[in-house]
């Protein structure tokens, strides 16, 4: 249980509070009336909550509130450090199946060259494959403001040679003094 010291007035009062994800435990028990599981599912019944602690004592193991919306509220006698160790393992493992999506940014010119722009269109491919998003960019410089229709003439020859299966997320669009344009891949790999 984690301390927070909230300031009232003009002076310090430290509060106590529980987040949703650690349950009562113990002690901090303080209902009259509880239900009561072992840790194999047997149901005990409804007993007072200081019966229910010493039945946990009784089997070295720890008193848990699982539900604490029901009426009376459930409690289970388990190892505590045990469940908290599996369920950070099953989270770990969880997290590792999670496929995280990234932005990749491809820059362009407004006069690139045909062989820089195959260059970039095959490593925007090789981005899209590997199932991330694509933020394609064109900044205009100068006297390039005034042809920023080429920019996104440019831009569409660009999703034109990623080929059909992408989408275009975003259509090109001057914002400032960038043109900008997302694209995905059609199947979400």
């Amino acid at each position: 249980m984690r301390a927070y010291y909230v300031r009232t007035f003009s002076f310090f009062k430290e509060v106590f509070f529980i987040s949703k994800e650690a349950p009562q435990l113990n002690g901090e028990i303080r209902d009259k009336e509880v239900r009561v599981i072992t840790s194999d599912g047997e149901q005990l019944g409804i007993m007072s909550a200081k019966e229910a602690q010493s039945e946990a004592d009784k089997r070295g193991q720890d008193l848990v509130k699982i539900a604490p919306q029901a009426k009376p509220p459930v409690v289970k006698i388990m190892d505590y450090s045990k469940f908290r160790y599996e369920q950070a393992k099953r989270e770990k493992e969880n997290r590792k199946k999670q496929k995280t999506i990234d932005t990749k940014e491809i820059r362009l010119s407004l006069n690139i060259d045909i062989g820089d722009f195959n260059t970039k269109a095959n490593q925007a491919k090789k981005f899209l494959s590997k199932g991330d998003k694509l933020k394609v960019s064109i900044r205009l410089r100068g006297r390039e403001m005034a042809h920023s229709d080429l920019g996104i003439t440019t831009m569409d020859r660009f999703a034109a040679a990623l080929g059909e299966d992408i989408n275009v997320d975003k259509a090109p669009k001057l914002e400032g003094r960038q043109i900008l344009m997302f694209v995905s891949s059609k199947q979400g790999k």
